[in-house]
């Protein structure tokens, strides 16, 4: 794996799939008005009120992440974006309010090593211990997320990444609506299948065809890009889901509105649960373009982590809800 010359650990809890920062800063967005489009459900699916299975018994579940038990959940109706939000739609956002994200306040974030220019390589001082392929950029923010010396100028339909939940949350608060929950993003994400492992079915590959942005070949020197990618993918890209949504699997992890909890109620219904009152860390879903069948499978519907929220790293961004 290519390292800068004089690296040392940078000791992340979570690291492999969204390392996290140590630091304890938040950002105030302040008072940031609203866009002019506000309140719009254009892009949105409508979802009715409805009940579902959540969770998974299933023996590739990861138990420490608390996808299980299976458990019955009633939510009310909602409307849920097609896709991620895009770097277009983040930097109208930042145009018209001057926001500025918790990265660029840092002065840095956390960027996947194989697209780190090698004149930028030569500036990196740590890596995440464990999870090396993760490397604290100086200057990477979500105009840059893979360095100061990158741009998003051809991506601006990819999702946007480097931002944390609470630059997610002010974007969805100045569109009128929300984060979703993670009860919300889990029925959405399912398109109407119950119990299948995959927001398509139970095959990972259908007939042969790929149907999300996710590694292939030897995690994390090469990667054979058979789904058509290497890092993201516009965030309209391959088959969307019963329910319209594109890219639940892969391609970028999603923040959600809960704080962690791997402890849950009874087996008795639960109405449109929404988490801990507090915590130290924000849930996230989908998984991303770096996950990897030797490490990590964490593209399965009821797959989920974490992060703190002020973190932001090159593989995750966020789509909006909005009440009915």
């Amino acid at each position: 794996m290519r390292a800068s010359k004089h690296t040392r650990p940078l000791p992340i809890s979570n690291a492999c799939c969204t390392p996290g920062r140590p630091d304890g800063k938040t950002v105030d967005a302040g008072n940031i008005g609203s866009s002019p489009s506000a309140g719009s459900t254009d892009g949105m699916v409508r979802l009715e009120s409805a009940e579902f299975l959540m969770g998974t018994d299933d023996r590739r579940a990861f138990p420490g992440d608390g996808e299980g038990p299976v458990r019955r959940v009633a939510l009310d109706g909602f409307h849920i974006d097609e896709t991620t939000v895009t770097n277009g739609q983040f930097a109208d956002f930042v145009e018209e309010t001057g926001y500025i994200t918790e990265a660029e306040l840092f002065g840095w974030s956390f960027c996947f090593y194989q697209f780190v220019s090698d004149e930028t390589s030569k500036t990196v001082e740590q890596r995440v211990a464990g999870a090396e392929w993760w490397w604290r950029v100086d200057g990477a923010d979500w105009r840059r997320p893979d360095g100061p010396d990158s741009s998003i100028e051809a991506r601006m339909d990819h999702p946007v990444t480097q931002v944390s939940s609470n630059d997610a949350d002010a974007y969805a608060k100045w569109m009128g609506k929300r984060l979703p929950t993670e009860a919300e993003w889990e029925y959405a994400a399912r398109g109407g299948l119950e119990q299948s492992r995959y927001a398509w079915g139970n095959g990972l590959t259908p007939d042969g065809v790929h149907r999300c942005n996710i590694w292939q070949g030897e995690f994390p020197l090469s990667n054979t890009r058979e789904d058509g990618y290497h890092g993201t993918a516009p965030a309209r890209s391959f088959e969307p889901n019963g329910y319209g949504l594109y890219n639940v699997a892969g391609n970028v992890w999603e923040w959600c509105a809960d704080w962690w909890t791997v402890d849950w109620a009874s087996s008795a219904l639960s109405s449109n649960p929404e988490g801990p009152s507090e915590g130290t860390a924000k849930v996230t879903r989908g998984g991303s373009f770096l996950c990897h069948s030797s490490y990590c499978t964490r593209y399965r519907v009821a797959a989920r982590t974490s992060n703190t929220p002020n973190s932001s790293t090159a593989n995750m961004g966020f789509r909006c809800a909005m009440d009915l």
